[in-house]
């Protein structure tokens, strides 16, 4: 008796051998069938239909049916389909199970011109024919090359089908429809109407794994019970740490919890089109679609995540720099010659062991490249921690440096202003310009010519350009900011207690959203770092800044409102 495959056919798994071989004359035959979908498998007749045609055909011949496979739910593009293998397989075993293969038509077996000719031949050469029982075809020339065409207009006719089909979803997604692949996690497709046979889904926040969603988020950007700043990894770790489990029930690893960082559907953005099903390809953002959804998390703290994951970008910044156990990784250079200042370690008589700060050229290509300097790691990371906690981030500093912030920023706007006087001032001129020869056509003073018509589409261009640059101009526009007292001193506190206590992680992320570089040089330490930073770490209150800074001198520089002190008032630190 035959076993049923998914309750449409012969599963050739359990019982490969439908017959008896019979004469040794006769030929033996297997047959696969094959639907392109899951859902064509369990409702349609496809499957049916070719069993009863192929074996039909087969009798009719007098050959002997051997073997049956059966491939519910695989496209033919490509030879990814487990059946397929198994029968390709057992054709070129060497035992002859089989002579020939029988399809209803040859895009059962393929649907790709260059692979339905190489699994032909490949079979030929084990003797093994396919026959198709709408097509058939001889082996002279001429009937191989009307198979090669065959097999063509095959290809074509799937690319076509693809295309309409990805055009309908994507107009399904533009709609703000779900297409029907799982889900992201934290969301759930709910049916909202049905067309027909056809039910319509949309995304819906499903409660229990948003609030995961948000808490992912949370620890990125703060961590537990505002521990600091944490990365993929540890993410991962304190989840399965606590019990937190997929969808499926696996553990968290850092792919997942990369991905969902990253999925704009969470700032309420669904993506569809972003990569190529087979190739993997991401595709570009013209291919991409985009629609509302319900947020779980808010843009803008979104966009914050984007930007903090992009900072960390070991191509961008190393991951030493960001989670290293060394303090200062990524920030102190030596003076000489700008080189990083690496970690070496020395043992002393006694047998214990001291770390220091190294200028790596020195180290790597010795003096000919850098004279070299060493400090020791525990003096700097003290010095440079002190500093920064008793000069810079006191209250009465923090207003000083900001004031020149402020003036700038006050010039600027001013310039822009005038900018957008200027600009208003021209699109104004252009559509009167305009008016006054639309005027002149309407009361027959002028006949609309060509010259007329040039006139008037190089002023329209005109006052379009003027309309687009002051758009632009609007759009640089920041409202003034005011940095209170009480901001400033909330956000030294916060600073303070940052940089001198906790994990060294979590330090150097906040020492990093202030800091530039940290110069050592033999007789003193240059702390580098920028005013607009500082002002956006007040505005940001006390959370790290994300982003690439400059390695420009700012409020260290020695000709600006920022003077350097004697050194009897502590300005250069003594190495």
């Amino acid at each position: 008796m035959a076993t049923r495959f998914n309750g449409i056919g012969f599963d050739p798994r359990h019982t490969p051998e439908l017959h008896d071989a019979g004469p040794a004359s006769t030929p033996r035959a297997a047959v696969y069938l094959r639907v392109s979908t899951g859902r064509q498998a369990e409702h349609d007749l496809s499957i049916p239909d070719q069993r009863a045609q192929t074996q039909a055909w087969v009798k009719q011949r007098g050959w002997h049916l051997v073997a049956e496979y059966v491939e519910p739910g695989a496209s033919a593009t490509d030879d990814k389909r487990p059946e397929f293998q198994r029968m390709v397989e057992r054709a070129c075993d060497g035992e002859q199970a089989f002579d020939v293969i029988v399809v209803h038509s040859f895009s059962r077996f393929f649907r790709d011109a260059f692979g339905l000719e190489f699994y032909v031949r490949k079979l030929a050469k084990h003797g093994v024919r396919l026959v198709s029982i709408t097509q058939e075809l001889g082996d002279d020339p001429a009937q191989v090359m009307m198979r090669q065409v065959i097999a063509l207009f095959d290809e074509y006719q799937s690319k076509e089908n693809a295309k309409h089909v990805l055009r309908s979803m994507k107009e399904n997604a533009r709609q703000g429809y779900w297409n029907g692949a799982r889900p992201p996690f934290g969301y759930q497709a709910v049916e909202v109407e049905r067309r027909g046979s056809r039910i319509k889904k949309k995304l819906a926040i499903d409660p229990v794994e948003a609030e995961t969603v948000r808490l992912i988020f949370r620890l990125f950007l703060s961590g537990h019970d505002e521990s600091g700043p944490m990365g993929v990894k540890a993410i991962a770790v304190w989840l399965n740490t606590h019990g937190y489990r997929t969808r499926g029930g696996a553990t968290w690893g850092l792919g997942p919890v990369h991905a969902l960082l990253m999925h704009p559907v969470y700032a309420g953005r669904m993506r569809f089109n972003h990569f190529e099903a087979r190739s993997r390809r991401r595709k570009t953002s013209s291919e991409q679609v985009f629609a509302e959804v319900p947020a779980i998390i808010e843009p803008a703290v979104f966009e914050q995540v984007q930007s903090t994951l992009k900072d960390r970008n070991p191509r961008v910044r190393a991951p030493r720099v960001v989670t290293g156990p060394i303090l200062l990784t990524g920030l102190a250079v030596c003076a000489t010659c700008r080189g990083a200042m690496t970690l070496r370690t020395g043992t002393s008589k006694t047998g214990k062991v001291h770390r220091y700060y190294t200028c790596s050229s020195c180290a790597r290509h010795g003096s000919t490249a850098c004279k070299g300097r060493s400090i020791r790691m525990d003096k700097l990371d003290g010095l440079v921690t002190t500093h920064l906690a008793d000069r810079l981030l006191q209250p009465q500093r923090l207003t000083a440096l900001l004031a020149s912030v402020a003036g700038r920023q006050a010039e600027k706007a001013a310039t822009l202003n005038e900018r957008l006087r200027l600009l208003e001032q021209e699109a104004f001129e252009a559509d009167e310009r305009l008016r006054r020869l639309y005027t002149l056509v309407e009361e027959g003073s002028a006949a609309a010519d060509d010259v007329l018509q040039n006139r008037i589409t190089a002023l329209r261009a005109d006052r379009d350009r003027a309309r687009a640059a002051l758009e632009r101009a609007k759009a640089a526009m920041r409202p003034p900011v005011d940095v209170n007292p009480i901001a400033i001193e909330r956000f030294g506190q916060t600073m303070r207690e940052n940089l001198t206590t906790g994990e060294i992680p979590f330090r150097k992320t906040y020492l990093g959203s202030i800091v530039d570089r940290v110069e050592v040089d033999d007789s003193e330490i240059r702390i580098v770092g920028r005013k607009d930073v500082l002002e956006r770490a007040i505005l940001a209150k006390g959370a790290p800044v994300p982003g690439v800074r400059s390695f420009v001198r700012k409020w260290r520089a020695r000709q600006d409102s920022n003077l350097r002190p004697l050194p009897s008032e502590g300005s250069a630190l003594s190495s």
